[in-house]
C-alpha cells in the first residue's frame, strides 16, 4: 500500500530518471493524476499538462463504460457496447454530453492542450482498474507522433497492465496485484482532487 498519490509519484519519477534533463512533457490524466504530474514533471525538469478523456457511460448505468472520447473527439468503443446492442442514438448523445464537459474542463484548466509531437511524453495516473481511458488516450498520443510515448501508474490489475505495455515504450507500473481491488485501496490516503487543486497544480512553477 502507498501512503499517498505523492508517495507513488516520487517512485516513479525515480525510475524515470534518465529522462531529467531531456524536457519531457508529462500528461496527468485528471484528476487523480494530477498530484503525481506535478512532482514527476518538477523532478525531470519537464513540462505539465492534462490529457483529458471521459469515458462514455452505458444507458442506465454511467458507471459502466462503453467506450470512451477525447478532446479531439475521437470515439473508442469497447465489447460492451456490441455486448448490448447500444443504439448509436444514444452513443452520439452520450459523445457530446462527454465532449462538452470535457470543453469545460479545459476552460476551467486555463490552457490550449500541449503538442506531443516529436517529444517525449509520459502519461501519468495513480492507477486504473480496466485501464480503458488511460489506454484510449494512449492511442490518441501515438497518433500524434511524440519521439517516445511513456505510462507511469502506480497500480493496475496485471492483465491490463500487460495491455498498456503493448502500447507504449515504457510502462513503469509500480504495483500489479492479484486479486485487484479498486485503486484506492492500495493508497493509505485516496483524497479526492478537486478542479481547484488541478488548476493550482498546472500553475506551479517548477523548481
Amino acid at each position: 500500500m502507498f501512503s499517498s498519490r505523492q508517495e507513488a509519484a516520487a517512485q516513479i519519477a525515480k525510475r524515470l530518471e534518465p529522462y531529467r534533463g531531456r524536457n519531457p512533457l508529462v500528461l496527468a490524466i485528471p484528476r487523480g493524476g494530477v498530484p503525481m504530474g506535478r512532482i514527476i514533471a518538477d523532478a525531470l525538469g519537464g513540462e505539465l499538462d492534462v490529457m483529458l478523456v471521459h469515458k462514455l457511460g452505458a444507458p442506465r448505468n454511467p458507471e459502466l463504460a462503453i467506450g470512451s472520447v477525447d478532446e479531439s473527439g475521437r470515439v473508442e468503443l469497447n465489447e460492451v457496447a456490441s455486448w448490448y446492442q447500444i443504439e448509436q442514438a444514444y452513443i452520439d448523445q452520450e459523445v457530446q454530453q462527454q465532449l462538452a464537459r470535457l470543453k469545460a474542463r479545459r476552460e476551467r484548466y486555463g490552457r490550449p492542450p500541449a503538442n506531443p509531437k516529436g517529444r517525449l511524453t509520459i502519461v501519468v495516473d495513480d492507477g486504473v482498474a480496466t485501464g480503458a481511458t488511460l489506454m484510449a488516450a494512449l492511442r490518441t498520443l501515438r497518433e500524434q507522433g511524440p519521439e517516445r510515448l511513456v505510462a507511469g501508474i502506480a497500480v493496475a490489475p496485471p492483465d491490463t497492465a500487460e495491455r498498456i505495455r503493448e502500447l507504449v515504450d515504457e510502462l513503469v507500473c509500480l504495483q500489479t496485484p492479484e486479486p485487484f481491488m479498486a485503486v484506492g485501496a492500495f493508497f493509505a490516503d485516496f483524497s479526492q482532487v478537486t478542479d481547484d487543486e488541478v488548476v493550482a497544480l498546472l500553475g506551479a512553477e517548477s523548481p
